[in-house]
């Protein structure tokens, strides 16, 4: 007989029928005395439980008790024991008994880190569960503290499940669960804690600080404690943890591998003694495929990049830094200078990583140049490409990848026939003539039969034999694509409506695949026509965005030219770029940033694309219109540095002419702009592109040369009494001339907006109104200005704005000493960038909160700097490392280690861009920290020559700086004497 007070008391026979107890009074009693099976229960306890009155007496009792032993005949015996009754039954018999031995393997069993017998020890506890234990008895004494303690030992058991459930990956389900737990029970920390958890493993890191705070308030208020140890280890660990990007996977595969198991075996095994292998053969050949099979098939870390959507080399580098998941400059502007192939290199130094660069035919000269100088310089990296032809440098491996053999490419249109048609059958003859007449290219195969779908076999045969012919007996000197896949394209292409190759064409002019919205806005097509691209292979639906191979996107571009619409559809893709970016613009000042930057970053190849056509046309006015619409999503998302090279072509062009803008026609006549002088109405967008000129490598001259005029452009499109339509660019003014000789007139003209309609520009005036009173030492009034500004931001949703000045805030609280409030500030500005996946600025908040604390806790502040540093090669960027290495240097420092002490701060050095305001900051304590370290080393002379340099560099930066050199120890003298010779900083 089994028995259960996991719920109503019930009893049930072996054979699952129920017994039948009688009423709540009988219920009750058997409840009592099984609650501890064989052991002795007083008759006072059990005539209290049933009677709290105290009127049940002995002989009423003794009659509860028989009428029970009738109920339950022999399977369960009840004695009497001294004054009192036990049951005398198996423990496992009752259900309580037996969720608790459960519970207590499960937990052993997780702590022993068999997670998956935990998982399904907990489960089966928890099912035992009918409904509150000792259900209906809760109200007498003998029985509350036994349900107490059974309820609180189903919630341990509960979140032991949880628990296991996630260390088998499943923090997803957990989620909502953990919600529900914590929102009945808020004083539970060990829930809040797994809530918190889980929430981090998704990437909900702000949701996670979130939980905590709330498990604070709740203890706070109604226990008036704080949170465990525990707990606020778990909240500092979460709040200091930098997720690394993800580096991009190799595309999933919705079909079958056919065909090629051992050349999987082969390449694997030849990537294990060489670095550099790259498959070649001709396209459609399958090189891709085989490449994402290698990939799958090898333990490495695996970063996959598509290179098919490039029009030019131009892009190769910034391609791999968007596939390893990083940007290319940080939202405070810190290594606007840096190259791309040198962030790269940053970020690849020691990483063992096996690099897929996919289809390099057409930037191959580009490729060969990158992977030499990447494989040179970091050790642990291998390469896999994909190309038609060879990379041609020194170390490669080539396999070249060969049409499938006979049987394998009947398979495989088998395979992708049956998919379209079940139950497909063939004469394997007819089915291997028509692979042989597509040279067994498996591209070629998968498209042949798709439209087994509509034909049949021998209808399909013979119009291949009638469409391929030139493709079985093309030109040898024709390329490999052009005698094979043309001929299967345009067989595919030919059984196309009208309608369909109008769409299917006009499709071609999407870089990187498009929305359903935009391809039926630009190709002029319907849903109906979409779904039948696909479903005839021409297109592909995966995440929401349609894509083209890229050989039939070769072909279709020739239809293109061949039906004069080329320049029609690029026009019409450009206007419903600019219409996006303009719309994203507004709300990317807003808390709907997070929602509308993964939208532009998905369009980042048509927005270059875009950009391509206004310069190739020399069509300024686009040019400026795109740039200005999207340079706050350029500058928040790190990639400025990816459209300098167009913004410097735009400014070129401007000095000989403007075509009309996006919304005019192509080719019309040059306007009347002359170099340095914006079209009318793009003040803020000719602005604008010679901050993004200036923002790559390189662009320092482009910056000398329109700083002037682009200066006076600001000033007239924000006159005062007005505002512009692109607040940002007053931002980047300011942080672009702070780092100059006079930046005076960009501070007055950003601060005279604090009264302005606008916003975003008013909290951004109130931002940099703070830098005045700071650098005349009124800490106390920069101090307002920078909290309104963090309000003002706060206000908007804006997380960038709201990070900026809450680090400042940080550095104010520093100055005077208070560092929990510093740090405490610092910690909320890296939840903000974290949200943002600002690798570069979470760094820089490291740092900078490791410089707080190295007064008190320099073993914390090394594991700032050490996590900085690591962030900063991850992301590739020279000065976030730069600024690490100069704390770990001033760590050396105070352990008198010198040695080590001078090689981080030449390291440091080394890394320093001198030309943005970022980078000054490190250069000068770079150098005090040199001078402190020749001083103790007794030359003097060399101490005084790293002062001076230190001085001359903190003089452009103003009185603060010139206060913290004082506090390093830079002699007084040398400090005025740059100072006097120097003149009023700004």
């Amino acid at each position: 007989m089994l028995f259960g007070i996991l719920g109503e008391t019930r009893a049930w026979h072996d054979d699952g029928t129920e017994v039948p107890l009688g009423g709540p009074a009988r219920r009750a009693l058997l409840a009592l005395l099984l609650l501890n099976p064989g052991e002795a229960v007083s008759a006072d306890r059990l005539a209290d439980a049933l009677d709290p009155a105290g009127a049940l007496s002995a002989h009423a009792l003794q009659s509860q008790v028989s009428r029970l032993r009738k109920a339950l005949g022999t399977a369960a015996a009840i004695e009497q024991a001294g004054a009192g009754y036990r049951i005398v039954v198996a423990r496992d018999d009752v259900d309580a008994c037996r969720f608790e031995r459960l519970a207590q393997e499960g937990r052993a069993a997780l702590r022993s880190g068999e997670a998956e017998r935990a998982a399904a020890l907990l489960r089966e506890a928890l099912e035992l569960w009918r409904g509150p234990a000792l259900d209906g008895l809760t109200e007498s004494e003998p029985a509350r503290p036994a349900a107490v303690r059974l309820e609180e030992r189903r919630l341990g058991a509960l979140e032991d499940r949880i628990e296991a459930e996630c260390l088998l990956g499943g923090h997803h389900a957990a989620v909502p669960e953990l919600r529900e737990l914590v929102g009945r029970h808020p004083l539970r920390e060990r829930a809040a804690g797994l809530l918190m958890r889980a929430l981090f493993a998704e990437g909900a890191q702000a949701a996670a600080l979130v939980v905590f705070e709330e498990a604070r308030r709740h203890l706070a208020e109604e226990l008036g404690a704080d949170p465990s140890a525990e707990l606020v280890a778990l909240h500092r660990e979460l709040l200091s943890a930098a997720p690394s990007p993800a580096p991009a996977a190799p595309p999933a595969q919705l079909t079958a591998f056919v065909g090629r198991g051992n050349e999987v075996s082969e390449v694997a095994g030849l990537l294990r003694v060489a670095r550099l292998v790259t498959l070649t053969g001709p396209g459609g050949v399958g090189k891709t495929r085989l490449s994402v099979e290698v990939a799958g098939a090898l333990a490495d870390e695996v970063c996959f990049v598509e290179l098919a959507p490039l029009r030019d080399g131009t892009g190769v580098a910034q391609a791999l830094l968007g596939a390893l998941g990083l940007r290319e400059n940080g939202l405070t502007l810190g290594d606007g200078g840096q190259s791309p192939v040198d962030r790269l290199l940053a970020a690849l130094s020691d990483r063992m990583l096996l690099l897929v660069l996919d289809n390099c035919e057409h930037v191959v000269d580009e490729v060969a140049a990158l992977a030499a100088r990447l494989l040179a310089a970091c050790p642990r990296l291998r390469v896999l490409a994909t190309s038609r032809e060879p990379l041609g440098i020194i170390g490669e491996s080539i396999r070249q990848v060969r049409p499938l053999d006979g049987d394998a490419a009947v398979r495989l249109f088998t395979d992708r026939a049956r998919a379209v048609r079940r139950g497909f059958t063939a004469d394997p003859l007819v089915v291997r003539r028509i692979c042989a007449a597509l040279d067994d290219l498996p591209l070629a195969i998968e498209l042949a039969a798709a439209r087994i779908r509509t034909l049949d076999v021998e209808d399909l045969a013979g119009r291949l034999d009638d469409r391929l012919g030139v493709a079985a007996r093309g030109s040898r000197t024709a390329d490999g694509r052009h005698r094979t896949l043309r001929s299967v394209v345009a067989w595919s292409w030919e059984l196309l409506s009208e309608a369909e190759q109008r769409a299917a064409r006009r499709f071609t002019v999407f870089a990187g695949g498009a929305t359903a919205g935009a391809a039926l806005r630009v190709c002029g097509a319907d849903e109906e026509l979409l779904e039948s691209l696909v479903d005839k292979s021409l297109l592909e639906l995966a995440g929401g965005r349609y894509r083209m191979l890229e050989t039939i996107g070769a072909y279709g571009g020739e239809r293109l030219d061949a039906a004069g619409e080329r320049d029609s559809v690029r026009l019409a893709h450009a206007r419903w770029l600019l219409e996006l970016v303009r719309t994203a613009d507004p709300h990317l000042r807003r808390a709907e940033q997070l929602e509308w930057l993964p939208v532009l970053t998905a369009e980042h190849g048509n927005f270059l694309a875009a950009l391509g056509l206004a310069v190739e046309s020399r069509n300024v006015e686009a040019g400026l219109e795109l740039l200005a619409a999207a340079s706050h999503y350029l500058w928040i998302r790190g990639v400025a540095a990816s459209v300098a090279p167009q913004a410097i072509a735009l400014l070129d062009a401007l000095g000989g002419g403007v075509v009309g803008g996006v919304d005019g026609g192509l080719g019309d006549a040059p306007g009347d702009a002359s170099g340095g002088v914006p079209p009318a109405g793009l003040g803020e967008g000719y602005v604008l592109c010679v901050l993004l000129a200036a923002s790559g490598a390189g662009g320092r001259p482009m910056w000398q040369r329109h700083r002037a005029a682009a200066g006076s452009a600001l000033a007239a499109a924000w006159p005062g009494d007005r505002p512009g339509r692109h607040p940002v660019a007053l931002f980047l003014w300011m942080m672009r001339n702070a780092g100059e000789a006079d930046p005076r007139c960009a501070f007055d003209l950003v601060s005279s907006q604090r009264d302005c309609s606008e916003p975003w520009a008013r909290a951004a005036a109130r931002y940099v109104s703070g830098f005045g009173p700071l650098g005349e030492g009124d800490t106390e009034r920069a101090g307002r200005e920078f909290g309104a500004a963090v309000e003002e931001f706060r206000a908007l949703g804006d997380r960038w704005g709201t990070a900026l000045a809450l680090d400042t805030l940080a550095g104010l609280a520093g100055g005077r000493g208070d560092r929990a409030r510093a740090i405490a500030l610092t910690d909320e500005a890296l939840v903000l960038t974290e949200q943002l996946d600002a690798l570069e600025d979470s760094a820089d908040l490291l740092v900078n909160r490791g410089d707080h604390l190295v007064g008190e806790d320099p073993a914390a502040a090394r594991a700032d700097y050490g996590r900085a540093a690591a962030l900063a090669r991850r992301a590739g960027s020279s000065t976030g490392l730069a600024a690490a290495l100069r704390g770990l240097g001033d760590l050396a420092v105070l352990d008198a280690d010198l040695p080590e002490a001078q090689r981080l701060y030449a390291e440091a050095l080394e890394r320093v861009d001198p030309h943005w305001v970022k980078s000054v900051a490190t250069r000068v304590r770079t150098l005090a920290g040199l001078g402190r370290v020749a001083e103790a080393r007794g030359d003097r002379a060399a101490a005084r020559e790293h002062y001076r340099e230190a001085a001359e560099g903190a003089a452009v930066m103003g009185a603060d700086t010139l206060e913290v050199l004082r506090l390093l120890g830079v002699p007084e003298d040398v400090v005025g004497s740059v100072v006097g010779s120097a003149g009023p900083a700004g």
